[in-house]
């Protein structure tokens, strides 16, 4: 998700600092260094303020020089989500991978020119169309007045979105779902002074934190 020109400037640096060590460095991508890359062009590009989609594709590091001199490779296997999963969850898991990574390439939803309709499976939807919020909170977490004490029960289960405001209403939907009283904790922009030698150590350990919680 980085402009291809952060790379191309690492690139240009790489063989300023080891041309004298090396004669060929010049030649060499990033001076003869290996350099690995991880990501996902299908999932977040590079942020041009105000850009077209032209300009998100030339800002991405497929569109650099350096990209006709890596080496591709694809990792297959998803191990995170198949631990201590069954043969039947395995198979399911695999299956709604695959409809992901076919979104992502383009294969669903007819010829594709920039904008498809695709066909959502119907065991993913919110059917629930007066209270959308409330239905996907008692599917994901069922029974949660009994189990909110319970640390394993929230390890197991989250609700993702891609907005922001999507995500406040949930948090603020299930805060309200909880018994007690809600307090608002407020972060201080400095620490009370002391006379303890070690102020400038807790200065270091206990950074003032712009944000607050709750």
């Amino acid at each position: 998700m980085i402009h291809k020109h952060a790379f191309e400037a690492l690139d240009r640096t790489l063989k300023d600092i080891l041309m004298p060590d090396c004669s060929n460095s010049e030649a060499l991508p990033f001076g003869g260094k290996v350099i690995v890359f991880g990501g996902d062009f299908r999932q977040i590009l590079p942020v041009v303020p105000n850009g077209s989609r032209q300009d998100i594709v030339n800002a991405s590091l497929s569109s650099s020089y350096i990209w006709n001199k890596c080496k591709l490779l694809t990792l297959t296997k998803n191990m995170r989500l198949t631990v201590g999963m069954n043969h039947g969850d395995i198979d399911k898991t695999k299956e709604f991978a695959k409809w992901l990574l076919d979104i992502g390439e383009g294969k669903l939803g007819g010829r594709n020119d920039g904008e498809a309709v695709i066909d959502i499976p119907q065991e993913l939807l919110i059917t629930e169309s007066t209270n959308p919020i409330g239905s996907l909170i008692n599917f994901m977490y069922p029974s949660i007045l009994e189990s909110f004490n319970d640390p394993n029960y929230f390890q197991e289960r989250a609700i993702r979105s891609p907005k922001n405001d999507v995500v406040h209403e949930i948090n603020d939907t299930l805060l309200a779902m909880f018994p007690g009283d809600h307090k608002e904790y407020l972060s201080s922009d400095s620490i009370c002074q002391s006379e303890n030698v070690t102020d400038h150590i807790r200065h270091n350990v206990y950074p003032p934190r712009c944000s607050k919680w709750s």
